[in-house]
């Protein structure tokens, strides 16, 4: 199992928001590809934890500790706004809900990652990985196929040229 480095990914700046986003959606693809693989890894070696596994617990704890809640309050100070002036409040603020569900949900598996990162997997937690990817690949599918498209054409370049520019301030960038 290879660890996923966090730095690589498409080259898309924070001057094109809306593909900095769908980005992100590509690097929490993979997180959750690599969370399934770790189970997967695990369950292979009977529960035995090597250095793959323990780097690999590490590398998704780091994402979802830091990028993830980036990710989610740049969604909701600019797309479930936009959303909101489309007519699209239903939906954002599911949205919004949803991000209150996945950071609970991820502050009930984090320790679970925690333990194997110090050696220690109790194989009875992998349903509540499983459960944790289901949700956030469903979230992650309701913005792409309908929130950033319906929020996108509520931005003007204008709107646009500040969005990038708070996103980018926010991480320390500009």
């Amino acid at each position: 199992m290879a660890t996923i480095p966090l730095h690589e990914g498409p080259s898309v700046g924070f001057d094109a928001p809306f593909e900095m986003l769908e980005a992100c959606h590509d690097r929490v693809e993979r997180m959750l590809s690599l969370l399934e693989r770790l189970c997967a890894h695990l369950e292979q070696r009977g529960g035995e934890v090597d250095d793959q596994a323990r780097q690999a617990a590490r590398d998704v704890m780091r994402y979802f500790d830091l990028a993830a809640p980036n990710h989610h309050e740049d969604e909701e100070r600019h797309v479930f706004p936009a959303l909101r002036e489309q007519g699209e409040a239903a939906l954002a603020d599911r949205l919004q809900a949803e991000h209150a569900e996945l950071a609970a949900a991820w502050h009930a598996l984090k320790p679970t990652l925690a333990a194997l990162a110090d050696d220690r997997w109790d194989a009875a937690v992998a349903p509540q990985w499983e459960a944790f990817v289901a949700l956030y690949r469903r979230h992650v599918a309701d913005e792409d196929e309908r929130a950033y498209p319906a929020a996108a054409a509520a931005i003007d370049d204008r709107c646009l040229v500040r969005m990038a520019e708070e996103m980018a301030h926010r991480r320390g960038l500009r």
